[in-house]
């Protein structure tokens, strides 16, 4: 059994779980965004918990700035002379009005749109983000596969959303992890490593010292490939709607 609830402990906003069979407290903080996550016995007290989350406050803290303070790009508006990042390479996008329809291809310096005539900002960004999702998508089974091979674990089903506060998440009874959409403008490394993080979740359902030791074991290079996550520019977010998609 599963409970969440939400709230704000100096002046930091927290989500709380408290799950049945949990003996210990966890934190975690979740990038991109720095969002608070503690995972705590579903007997705990608000008490304790306010006291173990106020004695994490300088390390929380120290972790939320530097995630917060991560460069953003600036507003995109999708025209000719952006910069569009694809698997961690940075393209010139290219939009070129013609015909009815949105085709987009990749060039070795340019990401070109063909944009019907008329077409607006909202539309030209619907059609670039649904490419780079048919683009993580085309890539995601086979190194899917491979990160499974590796853990020795599968999932009922991988999917994938444009999410603002976490790179992946994963449904432990369910067996499904859901990816960031923002992945595909990151390394290939970064996709790797957030698919082996998500896959331990499986043998080791909290970020204990197992946990990590076991994301060691099975992705050595995780450090090199989080301190690229953290580097890298994000996207310019606004709130939007995206569903998950498999």
């Amino acid at each position: 059994m599963i409970s969440n609830e939400a709230t704000t402990i100096a002046g930091i906003p927290v989500e709380i779980k408290r799950k049945s069979g949990q003996k210990n407290l966890y934190i975690r903080v979740n990038p991109p965004e720095g969002t608070v996550t503690v995972s705590a016995p579903i007997e705990a007290s608000d008490e304790a918990i306010h006291h173990f989350v106020l004695r994490k406050v300088p390390e929380i803290t120290k972790v939320r700035d530097r995630m917060l303070a991560q460069p953003r790009q600036s507003k995109r508006e999708y025209v000719s002379g952006e910069a569009c990042y694809l698997w961690g390479k940075p393209y010139m996008l290219q939009v070129v009005y013609k015909g009815r329809r949105y085709h987009i291809e990749k060039t070795p310096n340019k990401i070109l749109m063909t944009a019907p005539e008329g077409a607006s900002e909202e539309s030209r960004e619907k059609a670039l983000t649904e490419w780079y999702r048919s683009e993580l998508k085309r890539v995601l089974p086979a190194i899917l596969k491979q990160c499974e091979d590796r853990v020795g674990v599968e999932v009922n089903a991988c999917n994938v959303k444009y999410m603002k506060t976490r790179w992946g998440s994963c449904n432990i009874p369910e067996k499904r992890i859901l990816l960031n959409l923002q992945l595909v403008k990151k390394p290939v490394e970064c996709l790797e490593y957030v698919i082996v993080h998500e896959l331990v979740h499986l043998l080791e359902e909290n970020h204990t010292n197992r946990f990590r030791a076991l994301v060691e074991k099975y992705y050595p290079n995780w450090k090199e490939a989080r301190h690229l996550l953290t580097d890298m520019p994000l996207d310019h977010f606004e709130d939007r709607e995206d569903n998950a998609d498999g």
